[in-house]
């Protein structure tokens, strides 16, 4: 189980508004925003940055390897 202040995609998509707005601002489905929830990750480098830049939050946050 993980915290809320240890998912910074969530942290980021709650920022611009939730996963209906983001899912809308980019142009992608709902779904796609809640599984980059669920991963902590966003895997698409196009979308972490334009989620990166409208949430004010680091590229390297959304962006993490493993």
């Amino acid at each position: 189980m993980f915290h809320d202040f240890d998912n910074h995609v969530k942290i980021a998509v709650d920022r611009i508004g939730g996963p209906t707005k983001v899912s809308s601002m980019l142009g992608i489905a709902t779904g796609t925003v809640h599984t980059w929830i669920k991963a902590k990750r966003v895997s698409n480098i196009d979308y972490a940055k334009t989620l990166a830049l409208a949430s004010k939050m680091e590229l390297q946050q959304l962006r993490w390897t493993r």
